[in-house]
């Protein structure tokens, strides 16, 4: 992560409390603390205020958070700090629980990011709920927020931006290949823009599956916020020869963005007349579903034209 000057500890500590410290932070609370996924002055200022003011903070990773909490000239005892991750998450959060019925303040946060976007969290903040007891999201910084915003999701030909900047978060594919290529198989039917997350040790057999996709645009987010931070768009087809263009491209933590797919710029034409072609060798919904993939029209209103069309069909028969 990039560091902050050790001169600037009091000067941001105390900017935290000034614009912060009049706020109420009810006790018995969970604080769902988002953290930088690499910049360390992407911190907000609510955020050390409360890093600072609570009883304890459940984390990911102890050592990291201390490591973090350092940085920014913030000490608390390791006794202060709860171990909560995806080994022990169920178990931890039953001591979380009892702690905010004491009427403690806890935060948690994980190792970058925002908790329960991928990460541990999402366990623990069900539990604090379905034992009554408040939780309090404080929002920051994330990776998929951040690669959204850089991407540019307009789908080439639409006119309607707020329809075309829609997204589906997917996380993490399966790990096992041929999983991994049914889900890719999925996300061609998926009209809408997708964002990913991949570790460094897959994102090659990744960018293989999926090359599957051909012309469809992905944006890749590579060290995002850090020093050597890369993001660059190419058709899936490129992916993997992106990767094997540069030694470090495979180094560091990765999002992607999988664009829209292209709107169709023709008034239907084209996917009525692949549709009436498909029409007379293949039953309605199979015919509607290639048309679809392969005109790029919406699989609605072909399958409206199919009915009209058979339909059309069948009253030319009753004529003759």
């Amino acid at each position: 992560m990039a560091s902050l000057a050790p001169a600037s500890f009091g000067a941001v500590l105390a900017a935290a409390r000034d614009a912060s410290g009049a706020q109420h932070y009810p006790q018995g609370t969970l604080y769902v603390v988002a953290t930088p996924i690499g910049n360390l002055a992407d911190i907000t200022l609510r955020a050390l205020h409360v890093l600072q003011i609570v009883d304890a903070i459940a984390c990911e990773d102890t050592r990291h958070t201390q490591s973090l909490l350092r940085a920014y000239g913030i000490d608390r005892p390791g006794g202060q700090l709860l171990a909560v991750h995806q080994h022990n998450e169920a178990e931890a959060a039953q001591t979380v629980v009892a702690r905010l019925a004491q009427g403690e303040r806890i935060a948690y946060v994980s190792d970058a990011g925002t908790p329960g976007v991928s990460d541990p969290g999402a366990r623990l903040v069900a539990a604090v709920r379905a034992a009554g007891q408040r939780v309090l999201p404080l929002p920051g910084a994330s990776s998929v927020t951040t690669l959204v915003g850089a991407a540019g999701l307009v789908a080439e030909g639409g006119s309607d931006g707020n329809a075309s900047s829609a997204f589906v978060f997917a996380g993490f594919l399966p790990t096992k290949a041929g999983e991994r290529d049914t889900a890719v198989q999925a996300l061609a039917q998926e009209p809408r823009a997708v964002v990913l997350l991949e570790a460094p040790h897959r994102i090659e057999a990744l960018a293989r599956a999926l090359a599957a996709l051909g012309e469809r645009r992905i944006t890749v987010g590579r060290e995002l916020t850090k020093q050597f931070e890369e993001i660059a768009t190419v058709s899936a087809a490129e992916l993997p020869g992106w990767f094997a263009a540069g030694r470090d491209r495979t180094r560091g933590e990765f999002a992607l963005v999988l664009h829209p797919v292209a709107a169709s710029t023709d008034d239907g034409a084209e996917g009525e007349r692949v549709l009436r072609l498909l029409l007379a060798e293949l039953p309605v919904k199979t015919a509607v579903r290639l048309a679809a993939e392969i005109s790029g029209a919406p699989r609605n209103a072909l399958y409206e034209t199919a009915l009209r069309i058979r339909s059309e069909a069948g009253s030319a028969d009753d004529e003759q």
